[in-house]
């Protein structure tokens, strides 16, 4: 048994790769290019070529300061996707070598580790909108209101705190370029599905995979596509834990809380963080605090409206309640004046 063990963890290579000197990183970072940098000249051409089939088809897809404000949040995140990557680097390869059980960098096991990167890309969507403080790092990508591909640009600056959801991923003992090359091909997958250019696909594509059609539900907010197909690239994820939903009707796009800038890509990414500071500086008690930064967003705000439509339907019943008695007053008064003038 002992000898079989050997073999397969030393002499197949599947989990006898040997710790990666902390000085060398920039051999591991040499082959894990960065994919997407290299994919922009791609991605700007195809997002230029919608916008201009789309103005010459007088679709009116693209709002001028959402746009803008889509295109300065992707330049945003792509300066802080430069600074993070090394930090992320030597954090991942620390972890690596500290494992008992690490795989070579074989392209063959790219594919194990991108189907469970996408596992754990469905279980970190799906938590980004069940939990407010993951969705205040997820809710800049879906306050757009216009559906087009500069909306794969709206990442969050702060999308990064969410890598601890990988962190069991991490620990599978995948090569880290293996696992930054699944990360990359899995963004630029994302890219496309951002668009009402096309329509729904074959059946079995529409089914099993992640398309524009399934993504667009996922951005309606209409009530029975709220927290709907949070697959990257594969939906078998959604159909086995019941979050799949077809594209029935038009999805209308956008979040439900009024935005004060479609522009400005620094209040794009911090205002739902200003919401949770300010709700928690009004909780009292420290569980009611706590339900402010955890809960799920859509409950609260479900639970922030009952609270206000209460409290306007108290002021209302006030107000009449003050009419009704000032209209009483001013009937007594006057029957008490007529009374004196009588006499």
């Amino acid at each position: 048994m002992i000898k079989i063990i050997n073999y397969l963890f030393v002499k197949l290579t599947i989990f006898g790769a040997k710790p990666i000197a902390m000085d060398r990183i920039y051999e591991v970072e040499k082959s894990a290019p960065n994919l997407i940098v290299y994919a922009l000249p791609v991605v700007l051409f195809f997002t230029v070529l919608e916008f201009v089939v789309f103005y010459f088809l007088e679709r009116k897809e693209y709002d001028k300061k959402e746009t803008l404000g889509s295109v300065l949040i992707g330049l945003g995140n792509l300066t802080v996707n430069l600074i993070m990557k090394a930090g992320l680097l030597y954090a991942v390869v620390a972890i690596y070598n500290i494992l008992p059980y690490r795989m070579e960098f074989n392209w063959w096991s790219l594919i194990p580790c991108f189907i469970l990167y996408d596992f754990s890309s469905y279980w970190t969507h799906r938590i980004s909108h069940y939990c407010r403080f993951f969705w205040a790092t997820h809710v800049v990508h879906h306050s757009a209101e216009q559906y087009n591909l500069t909306v794969s640009f709206r990442q969050s600056w702060f999308q990064y705190i969410k890598i601890v959801l990988f962190i069991p991923l991490i620990f599978a003992g995948f090569h880290p370029a293996v696992f930054f090359i699944a990360n990359q091909l899995s963004v630029l997958y994302q890219f496309w599905v951002h668009t009402e250019a096309i329509g729904k696909l074959h059946p079995f594509i529409e089914k099993y995979f992640g398309t524009p059609s399934n993504h667009r539900v996922h951005h309606g907010s209409q009530e029975k596509y709220l927290d709907k197909n949070f697959g990257a690239t594969f939906m078998i994820w959604d159909h086995l834990f019941g979050s799949f939903q077809y594209e029935e009707e038009k999805p209308r796009y956008g979040i439900t809380s009024l935005l004060k800038s479609k522009l400005n890509p620094l209040y794009l990414n911090i205002h739902e963080f200003q919401d949770i500071i300010s709700d928690v500086k009004k909780a009292k008690g420290f569980r009611k605090k706590v339900y402010y930064i955890f809960a799920s967003p859509d409950i609260i705000a479900k639970n922030k409206l009952k609270k206000e439509t209460t409290q306007s339907l108290k002021l209302s019943i006030s107000c009449q309640q003050v009419k009704k008695n000032n209209k009483h007053f001013k009937s007594s008064y006057s029957n008490t004046l007529a009374e004196k003038i009588i006499v």
